[in-house]
């Protein structure tokens, strides 16, 4: 009997995957809103020839569409690993064991952080300490690829 509890347990799995899923659709559907909104802005030139607005608001958008993404992998991996590993996805999406999915999350999240930090150098007006956030990322980006490489 608890063998059968025990297995029959992975299938509470689903809730983290229709979490991350639907989480995956509200981001999805919040930085299409997003995109339309600033094409919107830009068709009536409300942006008075500002393209480093621009260009700060289509990199928050890719964060946002990025970040969809780690969580679409979430959603993904955990239904392949925990209800079905017969899926059929191509051979660059299929997860086999916690590395596979720690390793595509973990090259997401490399460049999320990059994005986060071109967001802030662009955004930038003198007033905040740039060179130590840039240290804090280059710190974590570097930790991240060590632990990818390990």
């Amino acid at each position: 009997m608890l063998k059968r509890l025990l297995s029959s347990g992975r299938y509470l799995m689903l809730i983290a995957v229709f979490g991350a899923f639907l989480s995956f659709v509200a981001l999805l559907l919040y930085g299409g809103a997003q995109t339309i909104g600033l094409l919107a802005q830009m068709a009536r030139g409300g942006l008075d020839n500002d393209p480093k607005y621009a260009i700060l608001t289509v990199i928050q958008i890719a964060d946002l569409f990025l970040i969809g993404a780690a969580l679409y992998l979430i959603s993904l991996g955990l239904y392949e690993l925990f209800i079905d590993e017969n899926m059929e996805l191509p051979a660059w999406l299929s997860i086999h064991n916690l590395d596979d999915l720690k390793e595509k999350l973990l090259g997401i999240i490399v460049v999320v952080i990059s994005v986060f930090f071109l967001g802030k150098l662009l955004g930038w007006d003198g007033s905040a300490d740039l060179l130590s956030l840039g240290f804090a990322v280059s710190t974590v980006i570097a930790a991240l690829t060590y632990f990818l490489k390990k």
